[in-house]
């Protein structure tokens, strides 16, 4: 059975830079810790005119910094307009994706959930099941949906897909990791009582913990695992 734990490759696919630290930063610090090849696919990168071209450098080195601190074997960027994936052929994005994974070939996929309100994460997910689906030995065991602070929990309740978990990650040992590795990001941190502070992930983290009994956790949704 894959698991973030005996996985050789694990790839995980971000719409955008910090979405990976936010939703499993701890599960991508302790995979690599365990021994796995843990690879990044950011999607998109800011453009001008809706981002300047300086801020989205300097997001470029704080991705790099913070996959450094968690353990990452290599970040992929794609280059596609952040914010702007619902204008980009399904065609082109899933080709994109496909050919990185292609390449990566993880035994594990992590990738955003489909109820999550921007636009591009739900386009991702998309584009990253088609990669996955399974027409060969080589798709990845074990596809799972990360939660993403900030974007998971703010469509409609009973409207649209709820995020309700099935797996949880303990991250116990690496909690502090991933806090450290998401301050990196200094462009994205807001204070408290901000979704994306350090106390609010402190907070999931220990609540996620709490619904299995341990200190902290990540959660996700499993949506194909093959034994």
């Amino acid at each position: 059975m894959t698991s973030p734990f005996n996985a050789r490759r694990v790839a995980v696919v971000a719409p955008h830079a910090d979405d990976e630290i936010l939703g499993c930063g701890g599960t991508m610090a302790r995979a690599a810790a365990a021994g796995a090849q843990v690879h990044v696919v950011v999607v998109t990168r800011g453009q001008p005119p809706l981002f300047d071209e300086e801020l989205v450098q300097v997001i470029r080195k704080e991705t790099l910094h913070a996959h450094e601190m968690i353990g990452v074997a290599e970040t992929h960027f794609l280059d596609f307009p952040a914010a702007g994936l619902d204008q980009v052929k399904s065609s082109d994005l899933n080709h994109a994706i496909s050919s990185a994974l292609s390449r990566i070939e993880p035994d594990l996929l992590l990738i955003p959930f489909i109820g999550d309100i921007h636009l591009d994460h739900q386009a991702v997910f998309n584009a990253a099941l088609v990669h996955a689906r399974p027409r060969s030995a080589a798709v990845p065991g074990c596809v799972l949906a990360y939660e993403t602070l900030s974007e998971t929990n703010w469509l409609a309740p009973g409207i649209t897909p709820a995020f309700i978990p099935n797996m949880f990650v303990d991250i116990g040992d690496t909690i502090e990791r991933k806090i450290a590795a998401f301050q990196t990001f200094e462009t994205q941190v807001k204070p408290a009582p901000d979704e994306r502070s350090i106390e609010a992930i402190r907070a999931l983290a220990t609540l996620r913990g709490a619904t299995v009994h341990r200190r902290a956790a990540e959660a996700f949704v499993v949506i194909r695992q093959i034994i």
